[in-house]
């Protein structure tokens, strides 16, 4: 039961700290790039991605899953990154761009989210040691 109970505290701090981060980060590109383009968001979410892969490469060990379930997992993967990074406004950011007739940056914004996530989690597991 303790452990359950700081696994939780650790995921709400880390979520706590990693929403923060998202708005600051988010808030201080799109100040600097504008809003004709998420680059807000697409920062945060490959800045993320290669994170969670550094995390991954350096505290998971792959013939162990279970390890997925420590508490620093469960803090920096789930609560801090998961807070930090965000689907939902790259979903609703997207349909804003086709719903206002802008297909080409809406396309660019999925495609190069999707590609620079991959490769930036990719890096981030060659950084964190997993891959070489």
């Amino acid at each position: 039961m303790a452990s359950a109970l700081l696994a939780l505290l650790l995921v709400a701090l880390g979520g706590f700290a990693g929403t923060v981060a998202r708005v600051w980060l988010t808030e201080t590109v799109d100040t600097r790039w504008g809003d004709r383009f998420p680059a807000g968001t697409l920062t945060v979410n490959a800045t993320g991605a290669l994170l969670i892969g550094v995390l991954a490469g350096t505290v998971l060990d792959p013939a162990a899953p279970a390890a997925a379930h420590s508490l620093l997992w469960l803090g920096l993967a789930a609560g801090t990154l998961g807070s930090f990074t965000t689907v939902s406004s790259f979903s609703l950011q997207t349909l804003a761009l086709l719903r206002a007739g802008r297909t080409g940056t809406a396309a660019i914004n999925i495609a190069g989210s999707l590609a620079l996530c991959l490769a930036a989690a990719a890096l981030g597991l060659v950084i964190g040691g997993t891959v070489s």
